[in-house]
Formats: structure tokens, C-alpha cells, sequence
């Protein structure tokens, strides 16, 4: 896929002769087949490397190469498919799609790791001569040959648009995202190429591991004495520099569990908005996968220490049956129930706080799914404001006046972002910056925009407000 095409199926290519085949090299056999899954059956990257990984018994420095081979070249399909156009004299698309993902996965190695050219070239040769043919080996090779001739400095000055001219081209090309994601971006960072850049590049890079303990079920020293580092800004998260998770007690116990910082961030926000009366019933509107309700339960139940005094109830709901179960998984205390957060079964004001971490398009977590990029499409934008404007109407109905609602997004697009909540009435818009003291670099508020180039965090979307 070259930016925000998709490349049409190809047929099955001939196979290459069995005696001259070469070894086996199962890292990048594992980084080509997670391509092609993505590629063939619209596979997750992220939830189908680890398995592939396990099958097959891949681990240590070969489960490292593998991921980061996939990942980065799923990241960076956007830059390498315009050299590729120029090295091959054709457009990529036009590629045996099996030859193309090899190719790809040779480029990511000659211009974005410490891979040796020669190595990176034998090696994507092989594995096209292994899994292919050797007359499609002959065109990769000549292709990689071209490719390693430069570096990926000296080739964006001939394959990207220049910036005077084209300064969406230009970023989308460098930095390997869709045009159109990148206008969002722009957008939303009030035309600040710069901070664009920044945060294109940021996209780029892999995310920390960030734990979150929940309160009253395990702390942060524990998962401190696990191996885990200090976190930024959560008083609840702590980062996992190495080692697997699911490891560590706690999280195998569903005491702590993978989350964003920026995600457990909102959460804690919204416990901390005061209000006058009863406080003990809480509403998560789309609870599912469960992270936020996880920690919005252990807070309602036990309180954190000069925040929420605790004895607050959850309830927690999700459309999809398949995410309500997740979220009985992550809960404790919670009421969990499968049910559509627009046609409500509650009362109306009948909870006095409510989270609406509304289906968005994902674009503030791209950096987490690498092919996610390629797939997401601005023409389901306008289906998805619908339904965000009908869950927060929702959620702002059903808590009490003088309740309040926090509106999240894991999106910087302004369209599900400001402009769900402007069109919002009935609420008064509350600075959502004054409880989050202990983050910088907010911006003007009212609302509160994480960055990946600025926080570390997914690009997650808080705007709170209280009903009138």
C-alpha cells in the first residue's frame, strides 16, 4: 500500500527450484509471513506477532529482530513504497504483492537499522528465492542494490513533495502517514509544522511498557520491586523497561495491568472534579476493552490517598458482548452489563459521574498498531461524530445536575475532539487542565490534549464537564 492505497491481490507466484534453496532464516521468515497476514487477511499485527512468535519457538535476539523487522516496516510502508517506485521504475501496487513485502522488509533493513547492506540484501534475496522463485529474487535484488546506494536521508529530498510547495506531501512521505492523517494532525496542532513533525516521528518510535496499579488491589511499590521504573506523571503508573508483564504477579492477578499513562491520566481526572451531594454512583458508558473501568472500579471501591474517599459503586457498560466480558475480567466491585450506552436502560440522572471514552478512529494510538495507519479511513469519520454526539447526550443525561462527564478520545481530530463537545448543551465546560496539576505542556485549555512528542502518552482527548 503506498500511503492510502491498497495494493489489489496477486496470483500465486511459481516456486524456485528445491536444491539451490538457502537455510531458513526464521526471523525474517516471522517478520515476511506477519506481513503478508496483515497484508491478505487484514491480520493485527500486534495480537498475532507474539503468537507467531510462541508457535514457532522464536525468542531472545530472534523475537526482537522479527518484531522489530514487521513493525518498522509496517510503520514505514508510506516512505519505502515511494523509493521502491523510483528504484523499480514502477509503481508498487503493480508489484507481485509477496515480492513487494520482501522488498519492503529489505528496505526497512538497509535504511532504518544497523543491519550491514550486504547482509540486508543476501538476506531479503534469499528469503524471495525460499518463499517466491528466483527469477522474483533477481528483481528484488536489483531493486535492494538501488535502494542501498543512499541513505534515508539522501532519498526524501527526491521522494518527498518539498515543503513550500506541499507541506502535507511532504510530512506524509517523511515521516510515512496518510495525507490525510496528517491534515488532522496539522489541525489539531494549529498548523505547527514543527510540532507535526515531531509528533509524526513519534509515531514512529516504539511505546513504553506503562503499568497501572489499582489502588486498594496493588500499589506502585510493589511493581517497583518487580523491576519497573518510575512513571512520569500517573500516581498510579510505573514503566517496563524489560521482560514480559504477565510475568509480574500483580498483573497476572489483575491487581495492576498494561495502560497508558494518558488513559489512566482521564481517570484519574475525572475522580477528582468535585461535586456537591452524593458521589457513590458512577457510570462507565463504553467501558470496553476495560482499562479505564479497572481503574474507575478500584477508585470508586477503595479511594486513593487525598483524592476520592472511595465507597463509590461502577457500573460499567458496553455494546459488545465480547468487550463486556473483558471488562468482568478487569472489574471487581463493578456492575458489568452488556447493553447499547445510546438507548439506555438507567433512569435518567441517576449517576452522579460518568466516563464516555467514545469509539473514535484511534489515530491518538497509532504508534501501538503499526499497519493501523494504512487502514483507517476518513470516510467513516462522519458515522463515528454521530455516535460520539449520541453517547455523550447520553452520559450527560444520565448523571444528576451538578454531576460530571468526562469525554475521551483516543483521537486528536477536531472533528471528534472539540467539536463533538461544542455542539454539547446543557453543560458547563470545565477546565480540565486545573486536575491535572502535575502534567505540563497543556495548551490553553479548556480541554486537555496529550501528545506522544510531548507526554509520552498516546494522544488521548479530555474534556470535562459538568450538567446543569
Amino acid at each position: 500500500m503506498r500511503n492510502d492505497r491498497r495494493h489489489p491481490r496477486g496470483g500465486r507466484p511459481q516456486r524456485g527450484g528445491g536444491q539451490d534453496r538457502p537455510r531458513r532464516d526464521e526471523a525474517r521468515n516471522a517478520a515476511y509471513d506477519l506481513m503478508r497476514a496483515v497484508d491478505e487477511r487484514d491480520a493485527y499485527a500486534n495480537l498475532l506477532m507474539p503468537r507467531m512468535l510462541r508457535d514457532r519457538g522464536i525468542a531472545g535476539r530472534d523475537a526482537a529482530l522479527a518484531t522489530e523487522l514487521a513493525y518498522g516496516t509496517l510503520r514505514g510502508l508510506g516512505t519505502y513504497d515511494e523509493i521502491i517506485a523510483v528504484c523499480s521504475d514502477r509503481e508498487p501496487y503493480d508489484i507481485d504483492p509477496p515480492v513487494l513485502d520482501a522488498i519492503r522488509l529489505g528496505a526497512h533493513q538497509l535504511l532504518r537499522t544497523r543491519v550491514p547492506a550486504h547482509a540486508a540484501v543476501s538476506a531479503t534475496v534469499d528469503l524471495v528465492r525460499l518463499r517466491v522463485g528466483v527469477g522474483p529474487s533477481r528483481f528484488a535484488n536489483a531493486i535492494l542494490r538501488k535502494i542501498a546506494g543512499r541513505e534515508l536521508a539522501d532519498w526524501l529530498p527526491i521522494v518527498a513533495p518539498d515543503p513550500a510547495a506541499d507541506l502535507v506531501g511532504h510530512l506524509a512521505v517523511s515521516y510515512s502517514h496518510p495525507r490525510w492523517i496528517v491534515a488532522a494532525f496539522l489541525d489539531a496542532l494549529g498548523g505547527d509544522a514543527d510540532q507535526a513533525a515531531a509528533l509524526l516521528a513519534a509515531d514512529n518510535e516504539r511505546p513504553k511498557v506503562t503499568l497501572v496499579a489499582r489502588p486498594g488491589r496493588a500499589g506502585v511499590d510493589e511493581l517497583l520491586a518487580a523491576g519497573a521504573t518510575p512513571a512520569r506523571y500517573s500516581p498510579h503508573a510505573v514503566h517496563l523497561t524489560e521482560g514480559d508483564p504477565g510475568g509480574i504477579p500483580a498483573v497476572a492477578e489483575t491487581r495492576a495491568a498494561v495502560q497508558d499513562e494518558a488513559s489512566q491520566l482521564v481517570a484519574v481526572a475525572l475522580t477528582r472534579v468535585p461535586v456537591e451531594g452524593g458521589d457513590t454512583r458512577w457510570l462507565d458508558l463504553c467501558a470496553g476493552p476495560g482499562g479505564k473501568a479497572g481503574l474507575l472500579d478500584a477508585i470508586a471501591a477503595h479511594g486513593v490517598e487525598g483524592g476520592h474517599p472511595g465507597g463509590a459503586h461502577l457500573l460499567a457498560a458496553d455494546a459488545q458482548y465480547h468487550r463486556a466480558r473483558l471488562v468482568r475480567q478487569t472489574t471487581r466491585e463493578a456492575a458489568v452489563v452488556n447493553l447499547d450506552g445510546t438507548v439506555p436502560a438507567w433512569r435518567p440522572a441517576a449517576f452522579d459521574r460518568a466516563m464516555v471514552d467514545a469509539p473514535c478512529t484511534g489515530l491518538g494510538a497509532l504508534r501501538r498498531r503499526p499497519e493501523a495507519r494504512w487502514r483507517r479511513d476518513p470516510r467513516s469519520i462522519p458515522e463515528l461524530t454521530k455516535l460520539q454526539r449520541e453517547l455523550l447526550a447520553s452520559a450527560v443525561e444520565a448523571v444528576r445536575p451538578g454531576g460530571v462527564v468526562a469525554y475521551v478520545t483516543c483521537s486528536p481530530h477536531l472533528e471528534e475532539t472539540r467539536e463533538v463537545v461544542e455542539g454539547q448543551s446543557g453543560v458547563e465546560v470545565l477546565d480540565a487542565r486545573e486536575f491535572l496539576p502535575e502534567v505540563g505542556d497543556l495548551g490553553d485549555g479548556p480541554y486537555v490534549q496529550f501528545w506522544p512528542h510531548l507526554h509520552g502518552t498516546d494522544a488521548m482527548f479530555l474534556a470535562l464537564l459538568r450538567r446543569l
